[in-house]
């Protein structure tokens, strides 16, 4: 049997041969740990591992179902290294080091927290569906220690979602997978741009308070 990537020279290439070489090696358990991986360092694209995961079920690497489970194991696994940190962080620490930070108070920790009282389950699993977010919300879900079943629960239903989506996807492709790639693209940079928006609006709403309050 063919590989299931060639390398194109590019750094995606290399993610994708990475993660080919991982299944090779270890079947679907490879997929799993790539996918936990992401959730820890998102520029690996889970969009790229997911639909590989299943055009290697497809030809019958292993089962769909192995592909679909294992990939949710490994969201669920880098997701509670992030609540981790989170929860080693704490509020009381974040606080402290918001006070040092310009444009940023500890009282930013406060309304942080609060909003995640009140929205916290909603943001853990509907965050599953957004690149970057998805990684980074398992954090103040540590802060505020949201109770870890309830947590397992949200991350994992979302995140069996997303990943049975794109495994799907690959599996019902099949070597045509990478058609859709410019389309996720543009997804991505789109929600990237709205990020960078909100950042930038952050900081000159900051700046203006500052220099009034002067």
């Amino acid at each position: 049997m063919r590989p299931l990537a060639q390398n194109d020279g590019t750094w995606l290439g290399s993610i994708v041969d990475g993660v080919v070489g991982l299944m090779d090696v270890i079947g679907p358990y490879g997929a799993g740990l790539a996918i936990a991986l992401e959730n820890v360092f998102p520029p690996i694209p889970s969009e790229v591992i997911l639909p590989t995961a299943g055009l290697a079920a497809g030809r019958g690497a292993f089962a769909l179902w192995e592909a679909i489970l294992w990939t949710t194991v490994g969201s669920v696994v880098g997701a509670l290294a992030l609540y981790g940190l989170g929860a080693l962080l704490g509020a009381d620490r974040l606080r402290r080091a918001a006070d040092r930070i310009p444009l940023v108070s500890g009282e930013d920790v406060n309304k942080t927290v609060a909003w995640f009282d009140k929205h916290g389950g909603r943001a853990v699993f509907f965050g599953r569906f957004v690149p970057g977010i998805r990684s980074l919300i398992s954090i103040p879900a540590g802060i505020v220690r949201m109770p870890i079943g309830k947590f397992l629960l949200l991350t994992g239903s979302g995140s069996m979602l997303w990943n049975t989506l794109f495994v799907l996807l690959g599996w019902f492709l099949g070597e045509r997978w990478h058609v859709i790639e410019p389309y996720l693209g543009v997804v991505e940079n789109v929600v990237l741009a709205v990020i960078v928006i909100a950042v930038v609006w952050f900081v000159v709403v900051r700046v203006r308070a500052a220099r009034a309050s002067r």
